[in-house]
């Protein structure tokens, strides 16, 4: 399915310089900070770069605000938000080696916003350094009202499981629900409310270099993820002068500062710092049309490069519906080790490789240099099928990949609903070698 058109309220392009008001004559024309700014407001820059970023890596967005951030702060005091760690966080009782798979975790019971929210199953790297990753489960059963939120560690990459998201940022709103994903830019203030109840999801929280298209190399300039089916917020604003709270993530920490007055209230943006969701029904894949199985690194969405060309910080992959049509191949992902480690999550119905025990909800992590592959049955029924092109459907796994290894949290470890017997999904793999040709 191909996004045919661009929903009122968003702007289509990854990386544009958009420009947007929601009064009109709001955003100046022809400089970025007049004397006076048109309705009273105050022009302010937010930046995602330093100034001296090439310029083709540069990214900023001018703001025309009721009030300038300044005023959207106070004393902080420290709160705790005990699920959500942040890098470095090992724990030497935590065995993090191994294959290890989870059942959905079940939504709780009580009132509980989208920040309270969110579980951490891994984290990787060093946010003091910015490189990394942590990563989250939410399970929000309550808005967040009068209250607010922004990471200064960290991009979030939302990925809806079940229910949908509204989330009300400082540059507009992104309403959001299960087969799209958001990204949310480091210090952008947002708010999270639930349309339709309960919701449950995954986050990637980037520590490093942002969110971005891969190369395509020689694919060349069309499919994957094509840049005009992103969609970014038109400006929206509230004035609200009541009684906030705003959240501020900084190293690890968690801050608060009480407000009279709503964070959002900004009335006119133009730059390309922004959010953005996507729909990933979108996602036009690629593949082998004869034989073999190319690597899972077609399905690439978004990167976050490191430092080391070719490979990532972060890459977001999909397993979404496709047409299988190869020949003499063995074609669900083939048995491997691999430097990179691989967080896996499923939003929608059956992952080809593993058939049985991942269920939407369900998550598993496979570490760097720890071999995994199909299960028993995915295997046995891969090498005995008839190889007529098959179209695979009802599904849609994801994948968090990142250069570094992966710590499970004490939540990961001990709370989330581990399944104990998954490495049982590989004992019925039997050796066939008897010395002839084709011991099948």
């Amino acid at each position: 399915m191909a996004a045919t058109s661009t929903p009122a309220g968003y702007m289509p392009g990854f990386g544009n310089d958009f420009e947007t008001e929601a009064l009109p004559g709001a955003l100046p024309e022809g400089q970025n900070s007049p004397q006076r700014c048109a309705y009273g407001l105050y022009a302010e820059q937010l930046s995602g770069t330093p100034f001296t970023a090439p310029s083709h890596q540069n990214e900023r967005t001018w703001c025309y605000r009721i009030r300038p951030s300044v005023r959207h702060t106070g004393r902080f005091s420290r709160i705790p938000v005990p699920y959500w760690r942040t890098a470095p966080a090992i724990d030497p009782d935590i065995q993090s080696l191994g294959q290890f798979r989870w059942d959905p975790l079940p939504l709780p019971d009580a009132p509980q916003d989208f920040l309270d929210g969110i579980r951490t199953m891994t984290t990787a790297g060093d946010v003091n350094t910015q490189v990394g990753l942590a990563i989250h489960a939410y399970l929000a059963t309550a808005d967040m009202q009068d209250r607010f939120f922004y990471s200064a560690d960290s991009e979030l990459l939302l990925v809806p499981q079940e229910g949908r998201l509204r989330i009300d940022t400082e540059l507009g709103r992104i309403d959001l629900e299960p087969l799209e994903i958001a990204v949310l830019p480091r210090g952008m203030v947002f708010r999270v409310t639930l349309p339709d109840g309960p919701a449950r999801g995954f986050i990637c929280e980037n520590y490093g270099a942002k969110f971005t298209l891969p190369g395509r190399g020689p694919i060349g300039a069309n499919c994957l993820a094509n840049p005009r089916d992103f969609r970014t917020p038109e400006a929206r604003f509230e004035e609200v002068d009541r009684s906030c709270q705003l959240v501020v993530k900084w190293c690890g920490e968690f801050h608060a500062t009480d407000l009279p007055h709503s964070p959002l209230d900004v009335v006119a943006w133009h730059g390309n710092y922004a959010p953005c969701k996507y729909d990933l029904r979108s996602f036009s894949p690629v593949g082998a049309i004869l034989f073999d199985h190319p690597d899972p690194s077609i399905f690439t969405v978004l990167t976050a490069p490191s430092g080391v060309e070719g490979t990532a910080n972060i890459d977001f992959v999909i397993f979404p519906e496709r047409w299988l049509p190869a020949e003499n191949t063995f074609r669900p992902p083939w048995y491997h080790k691999n430097i990179m480690s691989e967080f896996m999550g499923n939003v929608h119905g059956i992952y080809d490789a593993k058939p049985e025990g991942f269920v939407p909800g369900g998550m598993s992590l496979h570490n760097m240099m720890l071999p995994h592959g199909p299960d028993t049955d995915a295997f046995e029924k891969a090498s005995t099928e008839d190889l007529k092109p098959v179209k695979l459907t009802d599904t849609m796994s994801f994948m968090f990949e990142t250069r570094f290894p992966q710590h499970l949290t004490p939540f990961a470890a001990g709370e989330a609903p581990l399944q104990d017997r998954y490495l049982d999904c590989w004992t019925g793999l039997k050796k066939r070698f008897d010395g002839t040709p084709d011991p099948w």
